[in-house]
């Protein structure tokens, strides 16, 4: 008997008939004598639909009000999966995350979560009653429902699934697994059956859309072996794969991978824009008099590039913020220019990231050459370049992002 977390997100549960299929997920393993506790998502375009009620009415809407909007979604979904597994004969009640309680901070919208008591899901799991949890959503210190910001039901499981010391953790989601990369633009891309949490950390903030990123941290900071998992598998087919482990992708510690690929997958990151700061004085202070107004903005940036001219008085700053953030950033900029001293303000968001990942690039020299030469032979310009010990990031125009993905992945040997 194993204690287990299963998330189902949206596209698992967007009608009552992926409701039903659901179920039968849940009640194969009850049947094999696990104890569940459930985690789902809002049906498909719902919170869409949610989200743009509240703009509607009002663009500068409460973020508290907004949040009681929002999560109604999972809430809905809860109690739908608890009715359907009861009329399968499931012992199966709904809860929402006030209830558990998944406490957060007071970040409304974007709510990090900071407690879970596990004592009360671990003791209704004794009773042999599963448990259905809307995800996304906790509990602040102001006593009011808060979010935890898009793909926020992933954290909410994984972060159960260490509260109450769950055996295994699987996503399910409407992939079977993590691919080396996108299959749709690489009809080769391979289903890898292992992933370091770090690999995986990397992958999902690069680009990766098969798990949101903070829930990989909160699943490698807890140890909480996760599995990617088809929803749309049937649920009465075999369900074991290689070494008796599910079908899907297993992430985990670094030990546990048998043998380590030089590199693991290519991600690609679409929602990025470029800014250049020409001529900037070229002192002490004049970087944090840049990226100090963008942080005190909630503006994250990412790759940074510095040339120094040849007089060594000025300089020229690039970097990229997330696409949504390239207007806000840019005016940040301009109210600050006389204190950055930058002559002239480049932009553009026809740019694409594309990053080289794997763990075993920690004990390969050559990668980033290799990276590097393939992209030149196919007449692709870098416009940027960040490394570190398991990923290598260049920044190059749009139109090549295809081209750039499929020469890369073939270049590193995963066309399988």
């Amino acid at each position: 008997m194993a204690r287990l977390v299963l998330k189902f997100g949206g596209t698992s549960v967007a009608d009552l008939d992926r409701i039903r299929n659901v179920a039968r997920h849940v009640k194969r393993e009850v049947d094999a004598g696990h104890q569940v506790a459930v985690v789902v998502s809002a049906m498909a375009g719902q919170t869409n639909k949610l989200v743009e009620f509240c703009r509607e009415a009002s663009p500068l809407h409460d973020a508290r009000e907004y949040d009681a909007v929002v999560a109604s979604g999972e809430q809905v979904t809860s109690g739908l999966l608890a009715i359907v597994l009861q009329d399968m004969g499931v012992n199966a009640r709904s809860w929402q995350g006030w209830q558990i309680p998944i406490k957060t901070d007071e970040q409304h919208g974007a709510a990090r979560i900071s407690e879970i008591d596990g004592s009360f899901l671990s003791e209704r799991l004794e009773q042999g009653q599963v448990a259905v949890v809307a995800g996304f959503q906790g509990v602040a210190p102001d006593n009011r429902i808060a979010t935890l910001g898009r793909g926020g039901s992933d954290t909410s499981a994984v972060a159960i699934a260490a509260a109450i010391k769950a055996d295994r953790c699987d996503i399910y989601t409407d992939v079977d697994g993590v691919y080396t990369t996108d299959p749709r633009i690489v009809p080769k891309a391979q289903r890898l059956e292992r992933v370091s949490f770090e690999e995986m950390l990397e992958m999902a903030s690069l680009g990766a859309k098969v798990l949101q990123v903070r829930s990989v941290e909160m699943a490698m900071i807890h140890g909480v072996r996760t599995f990617v998992r088809s929803s749309f598998d049937d649920p009465e087919a075999p369900q074991v794969g290689a070494n008796d482990y599910p079908i899907g992708t297993l992430i985990c510690d670094e030990d546990e991978l048998v043998e380590q690929q030089v590199v693991t997958g290519i991600a690609y990151a679409k929602d990025e824009a470029q800014i250049s700061l020409r001529d900037v004085a070229d002192k002490p202070g004049v970087a944090e008099s840049v990226f100090g107004p963008l942080a005190d903005a909630n503006i994250n940036v990412d790759m940074i590039v510095q040339n120094i001219s040849p007089d060594g008085k000025t300089t020229d700053m690039t970097f990229t913020v997330p696409e949504s953030d390239y207007q806000r950033a840019t005016k940040v900029l301009q109210d600050n220019r006389e204190a950055i001293g930058f002559q002239k303000l480049e932009g553009a968001t026809d740019v694409v990231k594309v990053s080289v990942i794997g763990i075993g690039m920690r004990s390969h020299a050559g990668i980033a050459a290799q990276c590097f030469r393939g992209l030149a032979s196919k007449g692709i310009n870098i416009r940027a370049i960040t490394t570190s010990e398991i990923k290598i990031s260049v920044l190059i125009d749009s139109a090549y992002a295809e081209l750039a993905v499929r020469t890369l992945h073939s270049l590193y040997g995963l066309d399988g």
